[in-house]
């Protein structure tokens, strides 16, 4: 089985994705983009992509590319993030005049940057492993990346420092992907489980959001996570992204969604899944990916 990633090998998103699916082949994609179109175009079975950080916030574009896109949440991760800044051999920390790395990772690390290299100009990349590859073959010396661990071996880097996040709590929540199922059906199992929702107000009136959060709390229904997003189009006007506790196949969870569905102009359910688990590899050695 094929699982789609974006970014080069040796990303976090990689990761993910051999945590999510040991057995699998994690495909490379250059955008999240095409991240999922390789899954609604079959080209792999199941893609991953991060949702939001504990430090730096959400990942909006995946957001809205999960409105676009035909496609259900199966499962997700959350995942211990430990940054690493590295350059090619023989190169010093008072060398370095570029910092290469995904804009999420350059936001995870600005206390270290601001202290240790505030001489050194962030450089936004398309990804954490791509930011290590580029400086592996840049041409002109003083250039380092903020990368995982991994990516240090996979291009022949030199790690200068670990664990230069700006907090040691550093979670990326990763999704998984898949094509839609026909029909919800109950947990096969007692793990818990959580169920993610778009919708957008009927109308941009006082109450109508509270109205619409009513649904569950008058089930006694927890909501794990809130999220708005422009509405394209629709200047003005938002779209919410919810997460509720419970499977959509749930009688309580059916019903809310029921009650949702009449007092909204738009809902959809992104899909029901297992509440994913922390992975940590310095506290689970066992687990840990190479």
């Amino acid at each position: 089985m094929k699982v789609a990633f974006q970014g080069e090998p040796g990303a976090f998103s990689e990761q993910a994705a051999r945590i999510m699916y040991p057995e699998a082949a994690p495909e490379p994609c250059a955008s999240m983009q095409v991240v999922f179109e390789s899954v609604t175009g079959h080209v792999t079975a199941r893609g991953v992509i991060p949702i939001e950080n504990s430090l730096f916030g959400s990942v909006h574009i995946n957001y809205d590319l999960l409105r676009m896109h035909n496609i259900q949440i199966t499962g997700e991760l959350m995942l211990r993030i430990r940054h690493c800044l590295m350059a090619r051999p023989g190169t010093e920390i008072q060398d370095i005049v570029r910092v290469l790395s995904h804009p999420q990772a350059l936001g995870q690390c600005q206390d270290y940057l601001r202290r240790h290299l505030s001489h050194a100009e962030p450089v936004p990349a398309y990804d954490t492993a791509g930011a290590a590859k580029l400086v592996a073959r840049a041409s002109e010396s003083g250039a380092a990346a903020i990368a995982p661990r991994h990516a240090a071996k996979k291009y022949g880097l030199r790690i200068l420092a670990e664990g230069i996040e700006s907090h040691a709590q550093n979670y990326t929540r990763f999704l998984a992907l898949a094509l839609p199922i026909k029909a919800a059906t109950l947990p096969p199992d007692d793990r818990a489980y959580k169920t993610s929702i778009a919708f957008a107000l009927r109308s941009n009136v006082p109450g109508a959001l509270f109205k619409s959060l009513a649904v569950f709390a008058l089930r006694e229904l927890d909501l794990h996570k809130i999220e708005s997003r422009p509405l394209v189009g629709s200047p003005g006007k938002y779209l919410f992204y919810l997460d509720v506790a419970g499977s959509r196949a749930e009688p309580t969870v059916q019903r809310a969604l029921g009650h949702l569905e009449e007092i909204a102009a738009e809902l959809r359910v992104l899909g029901s899944y297992p509440v994913g688990r922390v992975w940590d590899d310095e506290v689970r050695p066992e687990g840990a990916w190479a």
